[in-house]
């Protein structure tokens, strides 16, 4: 039984997907899409001189959505990050809607022409909004549409922490949850280091938490205004969402997904498989922590739906 992943956009982040899925042997075949056709041939060919010196064996397919129609996974990076370069010093993913939008509904239009019955994994932002509209362009069932969401920002926060206190990133366990922008949150109160709550021990060591908190939520935008794009950690993430998904390890990610009671995704625990969303965690917050979900909901909410009232103008 072979494994199959489609990549859609391959750019900056989807050739770093695609680099480290084929290093690393996460599939067999891959089917990688691109409206530049030269470039995603080029990253094709570059990708199977590549094998020969690798472990793995990959089959490379190239601008054929048929060929999704088996696939396991499929994966939307399509963005145009280079945008909010026309607002200097802006650091948010919405400068990119105008574009993102256009591209989702044609991605998704051409998805809805083939048999694909796996799980949407999607990257492209603002990753909240563009899961939600992608489930909803799509019909795909909701549990099998999932945003990298705060798997990206969560992965920065425990980075952080791991520094901090001189551990390995793998020896913290916790959340970033809500919005992947700038109204996530870190929720302090589930995050543990050598399994004890970090709150009392920061304060004894005179760890600013705040200060971690705020790295993980900007380090995207010192990325890009420093390299111009941001592609290996979030390449990761995705690499690690689909291998929960392949394996089926009904593993706990803080990725974007519907909620009870929502209409728009946001970034919450929930236990992964290869069915998608599998459960979805309950975590003890604070009245606090619960606002500042409540205040990230409404935010992502309001601008979905707005986007949503404008939907034919894009």
């Amino acid at each position: 039984m072979t494994r199959k992943i489609g990549i859609i956009g391959v750019g900056h982040v989807g050739g770093a997907i695609a680099h480290s899925a084929v290093v690393q042997g996460v599939a067999d075949d891959y089917v990688l899409i691109d409206t530049d056709v030269d470039h995603v041939e080029a990253e094709a060919l570059d990708l199977t001189e590549a094998q020969p010196n690798l472990k793995y064996h990959a089959n490379i397919t190239v601008n054929d959505w048929s060929a999704l129609d088996d696939a396991d996974v499929v994966i939307s990076s399509v963005g145009k990050i280079a945008l909010q370069k026309t607002n200097p010093g802006t650091n948010s993913r919405f400068i990119e809607v105008p574009h993102n939008v256009k591209q989702v509904k044609s991605v998704a239009e051409h998805l809805r022409a083939t048999k694909f019955h796996g799980v949407l994994i999607v990257i492209t932002n603002p990753n909240d909004i563009m899961v939600t509209l992608y489930q909803k362009l799509t019909g795909y069932p909701q549990n099998k549409v999932i945003g990298t969401g705060t798997l990206l920002d969560t992965a920065r926060m425990l980075n952080g922490v791991g520094q901090a206190f001189h551990l390995d990133a793998r020896s913290v366990s916790g959340y970033n949850l809500g919005e992947h922008g700038n109204s996530q949150f870190t929720a302090w109160s589930n995050v543990k280091i050598l399994d004890h709550p970090i709150i009392p021990i920061a304060e004894r060591e005179g760890v600013d938490l705040a200060d971690i908190e705020d790295t993980s939520r900007n380090n995207g935008h010192f990325l890009f205004q420093a390299k111009g794009y941001t592609n290996y950690a979030i390449a990761g993430a995705a690499i690690r969402l689909t291998e929960t998904i392949l394996s089926d390890s009904h593993s706990e990610l803080p990725v974007s997904n519907l909620r009870p009671g929502h209409d728009v995704y946001l970034s919450y625990p929930a236990v992964v498989g290869r069915e998608g969303i599998l459960q979805q965690a309950d975590l003890d917050l604070t009245d606090a922590e619960e606002a500042k979900l409540a205040e990230s909901y409404k935010f992502v909410s309001d601008k979905y739906h707005d986007i949503v009232a404008h939907l034919d103008e894009y």
